[in-house]
């Protein structure tokens, strides 16, 4: 499942990743974003892009391209 299928106030859980870029995968994980952690996603811009997503109690803006490497399911 990828985040776009998520609705605002939806909560999901990072179960993989879809990255060839070994440091933007680093990024990611430095941001949080390991596999196992659950999230809120909590709103997303009028046109779908940025996407705000709640995790461990802090809030991270993310680009639709760039959550796209996260492979999620539904929590």
């Amino acid at each position: 499942m990828k985040l776009r299928e998520l609705v605002p106030g939806q909560r999901g859980k990072i179960t993989g990743y879809c990255c060839r870029d070994r440091a933007y995968l680093q990024k990611l994980l430095r941001m949080g974003l390991i596999r196992g952690a659950l999230f809120t996603l909590v709103r997303r811009a009028p046109l779908g892009d940025p996407v705000v997503l709640e995790v461990n109690g802090c809030c991270l803006t993310l680009r639709q391209n760039e959550a796209e490497i996260l492979d999620i399911e539904s929590a």
